[in-house]
């Protein structure tokens, strides 16, 4: 049974979830981790114990719940406990209660549908699984594990939905296009997360091994690792490198050249 990690005090307790309560609270601790606002989960968790409500009074068993029990809870006069009290029910409102559903196919209380079931996102299924598995076998905090989450449900569009269909030229083009996009400090973070995204999609056979191994490594230099000097040969080499036919190169060129001749004015002020 799982167990929730926060709570969502706004949320008025208007509505009884009865047995399905546990579930509705770890639903929406696992929405929080993936970065969702909290008046986003206020929704979902609003509409996942309206339905654990109407299951109540309906009679009906978690182990009963399937797509049949969905569109009759979508088609409910509804006059349940609480404030929200209408003859019909929203597309969006019905939506996030499928997805609950999803929710408790993906924990084993339900059996699963005989197909997708609408409303549901498996991009976060994929990224709730991949943070259970994180907290798991790698120790690391809850914060570094919900930035992880979000770093990767960023990258899965580049990806796409089907792990199987990765390849190490796809992982490396889509760490390229985000260097366009994200400053060196973000896009290293971005790199562990995948990183570990593709570790652990291995370990459960969904992507060929060895696919972390194609990240591009994102160069970090520290002071200690420059040189304390560079000699005027090489000094004059790297400002003739310069495409001077370009705007950027007469830029670098003559940026170069500054820096150039105040690096020889300081040294020579240095002479005794």
């Amino acid at each position: 049974m799982p167990k929730s990690t926060e709570v969502l005090p706004e949320c008025t307790q208007l509505m009884d979830a009865g047995k399905l309560r546990p579930f509705v609270e770890a639903f929406t601790s696992q929405l929080l981790n993936l970065g969702h606002t909290r008046l986003t989960v206020s929704g979902y968790e609003a509409s996942a114990r309206h339905f654990g409500q109407w299951l109540q009074s309906t009679k009906i068993a978690i182990t009963e719940i399937d797509d049949d029990v969905v569109r009759r809870f979508a088609q409910h006069r509804c006059r349940c406990p609480g404030s929200r009290q209408t003859d019909l029910l929203s597309a969006k409102y019905v939506n996030r209660v499928r997805r609950f559903v999803g929710f408790l196919v993906e924990y084993g209380a339900v059996t699963p549908p005989t197909h997708e079931l609408p409303g549901v996102d498996h991009h976060e299924v994929q990224i709730a699984a991949f943070q259970t598995w994180l907290r798991r076998h790698r120790g690391i905090s809850e914060r570094t594990v919900r930035r992880h989450g979000r770093m990767v449900m960023r990258l899965l569009a580049g990806l796409g939905p089907d792990p199987k269909l990765y390849d190490a030229r796809l992982v490396r083009q889509v760490i390229l296009d985000e260097a366009q996009r994200s400053s060196r400090a973000n896009l290293k973070t971005m790199t562990m997360a995948l990183r570990g995204y593709l570790k652990y999609l291995a370990t459960q056979g969904l992507c060929q091994p060895g696919l972390d191994q194609a990240i591009p490594t994102v160069p970090q230099w520290r002071l200690s690792a420059l040189p304390l000097y560079i000699s005027t040969a090489d000094v004059d080499r790297v400002i003739a490198s310069c495409d001077v036919t370009t705007p950027v190169g007469i830029r670098d060129h003559a940026v170069l050249l500054l820096l150039a001749r105040l690096g020889r004015r300081r040294r020579f002020e240095h002479v005794p």
